[in-house]
Order: C-alpha cells, then structure tokens, then sequence
C-alpha cells in the first residue's frame, strides 16, 4: 500500500517543505555550542522546580496527573496576566491563553487565520521554526527587510500600497519579533512601532508579536506593541521557554476574546496539566524579579564577552549587531558560504547556526550566521570565537 496516498493535498505539499529542524547542527561531544538558543544551564532552577514539585504532590496527591489537572492551572493563569500588567499589557482572562510553548501558540494563530491562498508578512531574516510553521499553511508570504532598527516598515509600506494598487490581496497578518528579534538580536524602534500600528489599521492586518525574549533587556525596554495597540490588531505570543525552562512547555497568546476563542476550541485539551501547575507554585515560591535581573545581569555579561572576542579574533571584514538584550547576535561575513565554513568550524570544535534557514529565500542568508551567548559559559565563548575566527580567517 502507498501511503502517501492517504495524505491530503495540503499535507502532501506541507510534506515537500524542509524538514523541522534542519537547521540543527550534528555537534561533536567537544564542542563549543554556540548554535544553541538554550538558557544558561545554571540559570535553569532546578531546585526551586523540584521544590515546587514536591509541594504540588505532597499537596495535591494525585490531583495535578489527572486529565483535569489542579486548580493551581487557573493560578497560573492569574499570574500571567499579573506579568502581563506590569509591563503595560491589560487583557481580560477571557483575552489569554496557556499555550504548550510558544511554538503551540504560532501553529495556533496559523491554523485559526491561514489558508492555502491566504498572504502573510515576516521579517527577513525571521524564527526558523516560525516560518516552518508558516508554510505548512500558505505559500503567500512575504519577506520584509530588517535593519539595525528592526522592521523596516517604510518598505513594508511602500509594499503594501504596491498591492493596494495592483488590487491584490493584503497579508492577513505580520509575524514580528521587535524586541530582541531572533536571529538578528535588533530591537524595534519606539518610532517604527508607531508606524507599524497605524499600517495594520490603514491596511488592516493583524500583528502577531513574538515576545519571547521581551523581559531579557540589558538596559531599559520599549513598550510591546501589545502594550501600544488600541484596536486588537495584536496577538501577543510569550513564553516561559527563555526566562524559567524551555522543557516546561509554557506559553501564551493575548488578543481579542474572538481569537482567543478559536484557538481554544483547536487547542481543546492539549495542554501540559501538571507543568502548569507546577509553574504556578514556581511562581507562588518565587521573586520572579530578583530572578529577572540575575538573568539580565548573566546575559549582559556573556554578550559583553561574545563581542569583545569577536572584535578580537574575527576579520576586519565581519560585521554584527550589538544587541540590547535577548540571546543572539547576527552576523555577516562577506564572501563566505556559512554553511560551508560551518563544517569547517565543527571540525574545530564550535558551533553556529548558517543564516540560511532564517530566510525564505535561503540564498539570501548565506553570508549570514547566528550565534548564540546563552547556553555555553564565558570561557568557552572566548575560546569558540577565536576558534571560529581562525576558521574564518582560514576559509577567506
């Protein structure tokens, strides 16, 4: 029996996409990993988890490993939105969602607003994982560039009245990172998110907003453009993934109740019962802020490092954004195939990831590579950037 034959014609298209998770790298054991979009190991509490494990079952019993779950999942809730009103963002409880990461949260969106003709924006470069998703659903999308500012949304606009007057159809919604963007590590400005608001109402368009990194400032930070939004044209996505543990599979959606609604109803009960639970006495047991600028402080540190060595031992002809926070820098290296030098880098003993893979048209990103300051300590960072640097001068 063929079984392609079972598939629908949508999944069999979705099927000819690149692999989830291409992108990741084969790493040897000794290897310097600065592919990985990983916490700092010792960043991670574990012991404050185990902890509030612990209390949840000696609590609790049973209770949290049922279908069910504890009623702790409601607190849980509570607190979102308690985070969520301190950095501006007012939504009511029937505006947000507890979402398995912030993965579960995109694919949401999609499923609920794309179809095979539907249009959408992105950055570009943007979130490998997101634009996987993304083209699961549609093949109408459309790359907006991103600069040292972010977005830039003069040539989002000037694209959007191209359409207008050609009378074609405007995205149903843009994807954007604009705090501490993934993979370019560039932050929006205070102005462009302005403009980015009044062009979705001129042009009416969503905005869904990836926060992710949004509370990893090293200095101060912009409002969200959910915080700045007075029309519910933003679906704001956040995660426990970067700040507390990925492997709890925490996240959210805030938006409009409608679009809350209809990502309930497809979400039904695929959530993670007990990690939310466990989440919720974390949180009850925690000052998350004290926590917050010990994170900020680490991640400050480590960038600091990761760019001194780069302007160390990279060449003259290599550039890169300074970010302000987050986990990544971007950088760009003229004449080089990133993907090639990558297996040469290997073969030292360090890891990044090719720019490729953040572009629909991947031929755009090959002089490109992200790096990440998050996971591997500061020695190992000075270490793998002299030895990427020696690749670099090697390969050139």
């Amino acid at each position: 029996m063929n079984d392609d034959s079972l598939f629908t014609d949508k999944i069999k298209k979705a099927l000819q996409n690149t692999p989830p998770g291409e992108w990741i790298p084969e790493i040897p054991d000794d290897c310097i990993r600065l592919h990985c979009g990983y916490p700092a190991p010792d960043l991670v509490p574990v012991e404050e988890v185990k902890a509030a494990v612990n209390s949840l079952l000696e609590e609790e019993q049973d209770l949290p490993l049922h279908y069910i779950g504890s009623p702790k999942i409601l607190k849980l809730k509570e607190q979102v939105l308690k985070r969520l009103k301190e950095r501006g963002i007012s939504v009511a409880e029937n505006e947000l969602l507890i979402t398995s990461g912030a993965c579960q949260a995109i694919d949401l969106i999609a499923r609920i607003l794309l179809d095979e003709e539907t249009v959408i924006a992105i950055e570009s470069p943007t979130y490998m994982e997101a634009l996987e998703i993304f083209q699961n659903y549609t093949k109408h999308i459309i790359s907006i560039p991103v600069d040292k500012d972010g977005l830039q949304t003069e040539a989002l606009k000037e694209i959007l009245e191209e359409r207008k007057q050609k009378g074609l159809a405007q995205p149903r919604f843009l994807y954007t990172i604009p705090t501490f963007q993934n993979p370019t590590g560039t932050t929006m400005t205070g102005e462009r998110r302005q403009h980015v608001l009044e062009l979705a109402e001129k042009y009416n368009f969503l905005l869904v907003e990836d926060d992710a990194y949004g509370e990893l400032s090293f200095n101060k930070s912009l409002p969200t453009l959910k915080a700045m939004d007075q029309n519910s044209r933003v679906l704001h996505v956040g995660s426990l993934s970067k700040i507390v543990a990925p492997g709890m599979r925490i996240g959210w959606i805030a938006g409009a109740s409608e679009m809350i609604h209809a990502c309930a109803w497809f979400k039904k009960d695929l959530n993670h019962p007990f990690a939310q639970s466990a989440m919720a006495v974390y949180f009850a047991n925690t000052d998350f802020n004290n926590k917050l600028e010990t994170l900020r402080d680490t991640y400050r540190s480590k960038c600091d490092v990761l760019t001194s060595a780069l302007e160390q031992y990279l060449p003259e002809s290599a550039s890169w954004y300074v970010p302000e926070g987050g986990y990544f820098v971007w950088m760009k290296i003229p004449g080089a195939d990133t993907s090639e030098l990558l297996t040469h880098a290997l073969a030292e003993g360090v890891s990044f990831i090719p720019g490729k893979y953040f572009f629909m048209d991947q031929a755009a990103g090959t002089e490109f590579l992200r790096l990440s300051f998050s996971y591997a300590d500061e020695k190992e960072i000075t270490e793998g950037i002299r030895r990427l640097g020696r690749v670099a001068e090697a390969y050139l």
